[in-house]
Formats: structure tokens, C-alpha cells, sequence
């Protein structure tokens, strides 16, 4: 079993490479980048501080890029499940913290 401390190492790693993955794949290379440039300057939020606040990200998303955010957010979500291997279910009222957070629940369970 690994300790606690390597498993959130681990889903900061990964949360961190999803939001990558997920800015790219619907911006492109320069589209992620100019996003965490007005991140940085908008909300002040660096990169690596995601993980610790989702929803200053959230508000970033949507004061960036309007109700894109959700279009964003979604694809985010959807590599994170798939980047843990865990089967990934819409849940249209769940909130982009709720649904990582249950991301991490279930890893968590499955590590026992």
C-alpha cells in the first residue's frame, strides 16, 4: 500500500497533467499557455497551485473564456478519470471540484 503522501504526490501529478491534457486538446499548445499566462495574471493562480484550488480555477476558466469554461472543465474532467482508470459518468449538476474530488475518492478506495 502506499502512503498517503505518495498517492496525493501521485493525484497532484496526474490532476496537473489532465489540466494540461485537457487545455490542449481543445486550445492547442498556444491556447494552454496564453491560459495559464491570464490565470497568472487574472486570478493569480500559477499552474502548480491548481490542485489546492479548483475553484479559483473554475473562475479563471469562466472569466477567460465565458461559458467555454464548461466545454473546458468537461474535457479536464474526462482525462483525469481516464489518466486514473476509473470509468468516467456525466454528472451535469456536479460542480469541477465535486466531480474530482469523487475522482479521488474512488482511486483512493481502489488503492485500499
Amino acid at each position: 500500500m502506499k502512503r498517503l503522501s505518495d498517492v496525493e504526490n501521485h493525484l497532484r501529478k496526474v490532476l496537473l497533467e489532465a489540466v494540461d491534457d485537457g487545455l490542449q486538446l481543445i486550445l492547442g499548445d498556444s491556447g494552454r499557455k496564453a491560459t495559464y499566462f491570464h490565470l497568472q495574471n487574472v486570478c493569480s493562480l500559477m499552474r502548480e497551485d491548481i490542485p489546492n484550488n479548483p475553484s479559483v480555477f473554475v473562475l479563471g476558466l469562466e472569466k477567460i473564456f465565458g461559458g467555454g469554461a464548461k466545454v473546458i472543465e468537461e474535457s479536464i474532467v474526462k482525462t483525469f478519470y481516464c489518466k486514473l482508470g476509473i470509468k468516467y459518468e456525466e454528472k451535469k449538476t456536479a460542480t469541477f471540484a465535486d466531480r474530482l474530488h469523487d475522482a479521488i475518492e474512488m482511486y483512493k478506495k481502489r488503492q485500499g
